[in-house]
């Protein structure tokens, strides 16, 4: 049944604030982005006059395109692992009393009562050549005493992991909090094995869950640039950091607008992937 045009006309009322905002605060300066990507330099760092494509062109320069590989790895990377780990959790939290379950949450969300920089500079002191996980490790033998744990892809990963777990593991605990879990008893009685529910029953359940905390890691990780400037070094730079040396160091706002588009459409395209993959009867709707 089609909405009136007063309830129509009530709900872009109600919708046009936030429209606004982000038309004004969003569409906009993406766009501007978009057009100095075609914009040429000039040598006191503003923007030349013309159109030109050599920003896209450098935009395949060998060391470039290291840099966007070793981001997607590392994202990759990031949510993998942060899956894995969250699933368990969200998964023990729902099964837990509430007495325990408000405690396991509170533990998670501890984290973000410490600022963001304090807790990635206190990994850069865990993992200094001096400091204990490196002192342990070359104690036990599993690393050589001159190895160094810091201004690597690995501490990027590592750092990113323990930043954005929280940020998996309460979508996946949201969605496994209403799921029922007597449909793993049934496929228990009928001679499934725990992990074969687990993976048949449980997983598809909250799937939504887990596109939603893929897309809270992947997207963010894509994007970072505190991380792999602290603990990562030029061996762990990503997009992120390219983008701030351009503006910063060399002065390059178009370069560093043509990098911005690559990180734009590099956020959009798992965004629009989960849309078009969603069946027709869940996608949102527009109006």
């Amino acid at each position: 049944m089609k909405a009136g045009p007063r309830k129509r006309g009530a709900e872009w009322l109600a919708s046009g604030p936030s429209i606004l905002w982000l038309g004004l605060f969003f569409l906009v300066p993406t766009l501007l982005v978009f057009v100095l990507a075609f914009r040429p330099s000039n040598p006191f760092g503003g923007i030349g006059a013309g159109w030109t494509l050599d920003n896209i062109r450098r935009l395949t320069d060998p060391a470039m395109l290291a840099v966007a590989r070793r981001t997607l790895e590392i994202s990759l990377a990031t949510t993998l692992i942060c899956l894995v780990l969250a699933v368990p959790v969200g998964y023990t939290l729902a099964r837990v009393s509430a007495k325990w379950r408000n405690f396991f949450l509170m533990l998670v969300i501890i984290p973000f009562w410490t600022n963001f920089l304090i807790r990635v500079f206190a990994w850069k002191t865990l993992l200094h050549p001096d400091g204990p996980i490196k002192q342990v490790l070359a104690f036990l033998g599993l690393v050589p005493a001159g190895a160094s744990l810091l201004y690597r892809p690995e501490a990027v990963v590592l750092v990113s992991v323990y930043t954005f777990l929280p940020f998996t593991i309460l979508p996946i605990y949201a969605a496994a909090e209403k799921f029922d879990f007597r449909l793993m008893e049934a496929a228990r009685d009928l001679g499934a094995r725990p992990f074969l529910a687990f993976r048949k029953v449980f997983l598809p359940g909250i799937r939504r869950g887990l596109i939603t905390a893929v897309l809270f890691v992947f997207i963010p990780a894509l994007g970072s640039y505190v991380i792999p400037d602290i603990v990562g070094g030029p061996g762990g730079e990503m997009i992120g950091n390219k983008i701030a040396q351009r503006v910063f160091v060399d002065r390059n706002l178009p370069l560093a607008s043509a990098l911005s588009v690559v990180l734009i459409l590099s956020v959009l395209a798992p965004l629009i992937s989960v849309l078009l993959l969603q069946p027709k009867g869940e996608r949102p709707e527009i109006l």
